[in-house]
């Protein structure tokens, strides 16, 4: 039977590049997020006591129904150690500690301001395609966009309350949170802490051959590159091209720089204002 582990965290933070560099290692299997945690929340709806088959579930049998999607899904990978990537992991680990005597949680973070200036990039890059991420509303400026993005339910929102859930959890020991600086900034370094966290012998692996790509994904989703990830493993420093009013108001949120109320193992460089 499979062993499972999870990628989870922030969007636009580095979890499709984790991936690919994980990917390399022929005991794992790693890709861009997955619909196992939809098809699990799906499941729990229509045994939930909202339906009229409530009673025809026990608390056992649900446990096996949700087991049994993961193992149904992966059922024909032969690697041994599976990571499912999904960003609303990190608020279900109540549920994941009942399915799984031992797994870990690896979250990709980066500063909340940053996040937003890449979401931006990516729409610029895309002048005449009107995404799903947007409606007619949200998409009219900048200021409207990050606006969305930030809601509970937006993209940027719905994730950082999750993994805010997890970070100061009771099973916060659970999880690993690598900051996307540090991952592209030292590559070796953080891979090699993420092995000793999981619990596995290292791996060699070629930080400028990352080859993984989602092509069909993105177009679908009206957003082209959205999860293009660079054979070479590099970090770039530039300007924000976000009103500096902005970038002051979203930088603030990273609050895993305070580790004070979590056990939590953290990756990450200390707290920088600069808008480069």
């Amino acid at each position: 039977m499979a062993r499972f582990h999870f990628i989870s965290g922030l969007p636009r933070s580095g979890s499709t590049l984790l991936a690919g560099i994980l990917r390399q290692n022929p005991a794992f299997w790693a890709a861009m997020s997955s619909p196992v945690a939809g098809l699990v929340n799906g499941a729990l709806e229509q045994m939930g006591a909202n339906t009229e088959s409530h009673s025809f579930f026990d608390e056992a049998k649900k446990k096996r129904i949700c087991r049994a999607i993961f193992d149904a899904y992966y059922a024909d990978l032969p690697q041994p150690i599976i990571f499912d990537t999904n960003r609303h992991w990190t608020a279900r680990l109540h549920q994941m500690v009942e399915l799984f005597d031992d797994f870990k949680v690896i979250c990709c973070v980066r500063n909340p301001a940053w996040i937003m200036d890449s979401f931006e990039v990516i729409y610029r890059k895309n002048p005449f395609d009107y995404s799903r991420m947007f409606n007619p509303a949200s998409r009219q400026t900048v200021y409207s966009r990050c606006d969305a993005l930030a809601q509970v339910g937006g993209s940027m929102g719905s994730a950082w309350t999750a993994l805010k859930e997890a970070y100061y959890g009771e099973f916060s020991d659970r999880l690993l949170l690598v900051d996307y600086d540090i991952l592209t900034r030292h590559p070796e370094r953080t891979l090699e802490l993420i092995y000793q966290f999981i619990g596995e012998p290292t791996f060699v692996h070629n930080f400028s051959q990352v080859d993984y790509e989602e092509n069909e994904f993105d177009q679908k989703l009206g957003v082209k590159g959205l999860h293009a990830v660079k054979k070479q493993v590099e970090f770039k420093s530039r300007r924000s091209i976000l009103p500096p009013d902005l970038f002051v108001k979203y930088q603030e949120m990273d609050f895993w720089q305070d580790a004070t109320g979590t056990a939590a193992a953290i990756i990450a460089n200390k707290k920088s204002s600069a808008a480069l």
